[in-house]
């Protein structure tokens, strides 16, 4: 049976390789990638610009009463759910005050006492049960939108009265069609590298976003407990 790979990259499987020819491949591979990297950006940030500016206006909403921001993801999104959280309490612009933001992928000892005692799918809910309060916000990441942790934290979030955003891909899974969500932003593609990529681009985007409407509100945001007030 020939594998499904050898139509795409034939200098890969059999015979000798010619180095030149191989060469060439790597090089329209690596064009064809960013290209269809940025044609999928190109295309969401079009169609999901107004999207973006409201889940900055439930974010600032949620700074400016004092509330915080929760992240969440499995794997690679577990990465994009710390990267978000981080570039909230650690903002690299100068002028731009630290926010709280907390990942729930963080604390291993909680996941693993969750999954082990109650199973995975309560890993996030259990965490916002004893952290969130109505006003905060809960942002989770899923390359296909049917992360089932996610989905049973979500539901956690609406009846406590949390804000959700999700950040997905495909068509959206169950995060689209389930309801739950105030905000799910879907990148269109089955490409996980691109939904990533993608993610990554938005959620910087929405970092900006979000201090910008703060800053232009003219008012403080209102300290969490343990914070100083900023401008």
């Amino acid at each position: 049976m020939n594998d499904p790979l050898d139509g795409l990259y034939p200098f890969l499987s059999g015979g000798r390789k010619d180095a030149d020819e191989e060469h060439r491949a790597l090089l329209v591979s690596v064009r064809q990638k960013a290209a269809h990297s940025q044609e999928v950006k190109a295309r969401f940030f079009a169609e999901q610009a107004e999207a973006l500016i409201a889940c900055a206006r439930t974010l600032a909403a949620c700074y400016q009463s004092g509330g915080r921001l929760f992240t969440m993801g499995n794997g690679g999104s577990s990465c994009d759910a710390a990267h978000l959280a981080v570039e909230f309490q650690h903002p690299v612009t100068a002028g731009r005050p630290a926010l709280p933001a907390m990942n729930l992928a963080m604390d291993m000892a909680m996941c693993s006492a969750v999954a082990n005692d109650v199973g995975v799918r309560h890993i996030f809910a259990r965490q916002i049960e004893a952290h969130g309060r109505a006003g905060d916000v809960l942002a989770g990441f899923s390359t296909s939108g049917n992360s089932d942790n996610l989905m049973t934290a979500f539901a956690k979030a609406r009846e406590m009265g949390l804000k959700t955003i999700g950040f997905a891909g495909g068509d959206g899974g169950q995060m689209l069609r389930s309801g739950l969500l105030d905000h799910c932003l879907v990148v269109e593609t089955d490409s996980i590298h691109r939904v990533q990529e993608t993610h990554v681009a938005c959620y910087h985007i929405l970092w900006d976003l979000t201090h910008t409407l703060l800053a232009d509100r003219r008012g403080r945001v209102r300290p969490t407990h343990g914070q100083q007030e900023h401008e």
